[in-house]
Parts: structure tokens; C-alpha cells; sequence
């Protein structure tokens, strides 16, 4: 739920931020970066109730490291925190038509590419990783019209004065509001449409596994690709530094002719793109928002202490990627600290 704030409170907050980005973008970025993962440091010093919901999913989903290793990630997924609100405030300076070259590092791109000229609406899903608005603001600038769907922020200058950095090169915002009938447009006129596609989607969102948990995911991206039969380009932007260096790539393209034939195509649609966020997030874990709640909601059956459903069980097995070991997995009892808030 929202939280109501005055405007005198909405307004400071705003010119608090706008000075703190002024005061750091008065120097080059890889400067304004090197601060930023130094106060990085200092909010996970500080942030007792993030550091340790961050830690928690981060041991959860690694069960192989070692406390010091999950503390350590720990600590550098706040930094990457930090310099990615940094770097929201560079992008528009540094990432045009005749710059992004030297920031930016393309890389097994060519189907989506292809895909991207056909003049055929594709849909375009990434998560809380590496820099999302640089995967979107890169191909607005690169000449595509790019439209991302995004909830609007609760402080409404902060919201006006974030969504002209976004817009600024050409990227369309739409925002949840008056989202249906938008994306409805936009998939008739045959542009991409993208998504953050790894929030957490309450207790009737579907469960679908996410690093050995089930966790709710909205059914919307994989009912408008069916319904549309419109393909799905699962990608990314990590940071390859040092300072603020991208690589964008393609994890995978989910074809309509992947889906047919399928019992359950929206189970497998959902569950394939969730899945390429976890092999993009595996590749670069420090850069995952760990202290976002995704497996906040938990499946009725978990709830309630019962038995996974024979339809769930048989959705999961029925997925080409499912290992026996996997499996096994999603059958474990939660864990105490799972709703950590």
C-alpha cells in the first residue's frame, strides 16, 4: 500500500535528492561511482532490516556459499544499489548516438536485433538487475520505439522529474494506471513493449520456480504473448566496469512455436522467462536487488501446511529444464526467516 505523505514532505524529499545528485554529478562519472559504492558500504553498515532480508534470500538461493561469502555479496549487491541510482542521473549525459559505444558492449544480440526490425511487436522482459533503464533507454536512443511499462512513484515530483531522464532519448513510459489499452496499442503497431518482469505478484499471482523457491509471478506478460502470439527476448544490461561500462545481451528468445503443443503453455511460458532471469542473475549475482521481497507470497498449499497440488507437481515436471534434484527442492518445508520484512 502507498504511503500519504504531505507535499511539504514530498517536496523535500525531492530537493534532497536533487542536490545529492547535483553534488555527485559535478564530478565524471567513474568518480561519482567510486563515491557511490563507498556509501553503498555505509547503508549496508546501517541498514540492519535490508542487509539481513538481502542475506537471507541470497543464502536461500546459494546454498553452496559459505556465511562469509553470502555476507560479502551482501555487501557489494548494496553498493551496486547505490551506484545504480547514480547512474540513472548519468545516463542521459553519457549514453547518445555518437557516445554509447564507449560505455556500452553489445553481445549475442543478433536474433534479438533481427526480431527487433521485423516490424513485428515483440514483448522484452529483464529483472532487478545490472541497469534496467540502460537496457531500455540504449535501443530508444539506437532508434527503436521502445515503450516499458513501470509503476509510478509515490512522490509525484520525484516521479515527473525520473520519468524525463527515462523519456529523454525517446524511451515511452506507460504506467500502471492506464496500462491495458496501451499495450494493447502498442502491440498493434508492432513495436516492443518491455517489462520488470520479477516483482512479486501477491497470492494469486503463479507459482513458478525462481532459484529453488516458488515464487508468485504475474500471469499478464505470458497471457498477452499468448493471446498475441508475440515472442518474448529475455535480456539484460550488467556493468562490466570499471565505472559505468555496460554489456547488454540476450539470455533467450521465447518463440510462439516454443508454446504450441503444450498442456499448460502459460505455466511454460512464465516459468522459461523467469528462469532466464535466474541465469542472468547467476551471472552477475552482486548486481541483483536482493533486498526486494520476491518470495514475500507463498502458494495456499505452503500456507496452509498441505501437500504441492498434483496439477503444480505435473506443470513442474513437465518443464524440460526440471532436474529430479530441483525438484526436491521446491518440495522443502519454507524457512522461518522466508518473510522477512
Amino acid at each position: 500500500m502507498a504511503r500519504h505523505h504531505s507535499p511539504l514532505t514530498h517536496w523535500t524529499q525531492y530537493t534532497a535528492a536533487r542536490l545529492a545528485v547535483m553534488a555527485l554529478t559535478m564530478c565524471d562519472a567513474d568518480r561519482a561511482l567510486e563515491t557511490a559504492a563507498g556509501l553503498g558500504r555505509g547503508l549496508y553498515a546501517v541498514d540492519q532490516r535490508h542487509r539481513r532480508r538481502a542475506g537471507h534470500n541470497i543464502a536461500r538461493s546459494f546454498p553452496e556459499l559459505t556465511a562469509e561469502s553470502v555476507e560479502a555479496l551482501t555487501r557489494d549487491s548494496f553498493e551496486h544499489f547505490v551506484q545504480l541510482a547514480v547512474e540513472v542521473c548519468f545516463t542521459p549525459r553519457l549514453i547518445h548516438s555518437d557516445s554509447w559505444p564507449q560505455r556500452v558492449r553489445l553481445t549475442q544480440m543478433g536474433p534479438a536485433i533481427e526480431l527487433l526490425n521485423s516490424g513485428r511487436p515483440v514483448l522484452m522482459v529483464t529483472g532487478h538487475l545490472g541497469n534496467w533503464e540502460v537496457l531500455g533507454y540504449l535501443l530508444a536512443v539506437l532508434g527503436y520505439k521502445v515503450h516499458a511499462l513501470a509503476r509510478p512513484l509515490d512522490n509525484p515530483y520525484i516521479n515527473r522529474w525520473l520519468l524525463g531522464i527515462r523519456e529523454a532519448r525517446g524511451l515511452e513510459v506507460i504506467t500502471k494506471w492506464d496500462a491495458t489499452d496501451r499495450m494493447l496499442e502498442v502491440i498493434a503497431a508492432g513495436e516492443p513493449l518491455a517489462f520488470i518482469a520479477d516483482q512479486n505478484a501477491g497470492d494469486r499471482g503463479m507459482f513458478v520456480p525462481f532459484f529453488g523457491r516458488l515464487a508468485s509471478t504475474y500471469k499478464s506478460i505470458g497471457l498477452l504473448a499468448l493471446s498475441q502470439n508475440t515472442p518474448i527476448i529475455c535480456g539484460y544490461a550488467h556493468r562490466i566496469g570499471p565505472g559505468y561500462r555496460y554489456e547488454l545481451g540476450t539470455q533467450d528468445i521465447i518463440y510462439p512455436s516454443d508454446w504450441e503443443g503444450r498442456e499448460d503453455p502459460l505455466y511454460y511460458v512464465t516459468a522459461r522467462y523467469m528462469r532466464a532471469i535466474e541465469m542472468m542473475v547467476r551471472r552477475a549475482p552482486a548486481q541483483y536487488l536482493w533486498m526486494h521481497r520476491r518470495w514475500k507470497s507463498r502458494p495456499r498449499y505452503e500456507r496452509e501446511a498441505k501437500p504441492m497440488p498434483v496439477g503444480l507437481k505435473k506443470n513442474l515436471e513437465a518443464l524440460p529444464w526440471m532436474t529430479p534434484a530441483e525438484l526436491a527442492r521446491l518440495h522443502e518445508p519454507p524457512h522461518p526467516d522466508d518473510k522477512l520484512r
